[in-house]
């Protein structure tokens, strides 16, 4: 008898005949993403009254380990709106192939309509429910920023099961809790956005940017900003933090009960 582990529940060859290998699938089955491994953290993005300011850290973990240090985060489609991604940074690189095959379908097409800000939010939101529909999610949360179809500045979310929501300002990841709190504070309704300006709202994004790398472990000083007016897209991916100032840490003390 064959005692070999490749042999174990296999019919007897002297009994049954040789077996038949071509059964056998040779690239191994077909398998899903359960949990990301390799990971981006907070996109955060804010209106202002000419269009939208969009930043993301340049980092990419895996687990706990600052691994990759310039996966850029920000992508543009039509040189005419932005998509940030959080989440798992393989599932990104598939959404952004596949949104460099729709932008060059686009392009192709002779029509007076190309898809704006609003509809490639649509359609990506479209995306990820079915992908979530078949239990073979993409791992990413996603803001999409640009202008709408009456030229009004646009910015809106879309997570792994298809959720869809928009606001004044946005962040993913841990910037949904640190970095949200001070965008609010400047455009915490619709009609706050008129009042801001577009340095105002580099700013503040800036401001975000550092907040979140002081209390972030999965943050990077070094990061992409993005800024879509009706006159295109500026795109920055080599920003540093400026600045920084740790003086605070000095009274952080541990855990527990401490004697200062």
């Amino acid at each position: 008898m064959d005692h070999r582990p490749q042999a174990w529940g296999r019919p007897r060859d002297d009994v049954y005949g040789a077996y038949d290998a071509s059964y056998m699938q040779h690239n191994g089955p077909t398998q899903h993403t359960q949990s990301p491994v390799v990971t981006g953290t907070s996109v955060v993005a804010m209106k202002f009254k000419d269009g939208v300011v969009m930043a993301a850290d340049n980092l990419a973990s895996y687990g706990s380990l600052a691994r990759f240090t310039d996966v850029k985060r920000i992508r543009t489609f039509a040189d005419s709106s932005l998509v940030g991604f959080g989440g798992d940074v393989s599932d990104m690189q598939y959404l952004d192939r596949h949104l460099t095959e729709l932008s060059i379908d686009e392009a192709y097409q002779q029509s007076a309509h190309s898809l704006n800000a609003r509809s490639l939010h649509k359609y990506l939101s479209k995306l990820l429910y079915h992908r979530r529909s078949k239990f073979d999610p993409l791992w990413n949360h996603l803001l999409v920023a640009g202008l709408d179809e009456e030229g009004a500045p646009f910015l809106a979310a879309a997570d792994l099961l298809g959720t869809t929501f928009t606001s004044p300002s946005l962040a993913t990841g841990y910037g949904s809790m640190l970095a949200q709190p001070i965008m609010r504070k400047y455009v915490p309704d619709e009609a706050a956005v008129a009042n801001v300006t577009q340095q105002q709202a580099v700013d503040v994004i800036r401001e975000c940017m550092k907040v979140l790398f002081y209390r972030d472990a999965r943050s990077l000083d070094s990061y992409s900003l993005a800024i879509v007016t009706k006159d295109g897209i500026t795109l920055s991916e080599s920003e540093k933090l400026e600045n920084q100032s740790w003086a605070f840490a000095d009274r952080i003390k541990g855990y527990g009960t401490q004697t200062v």
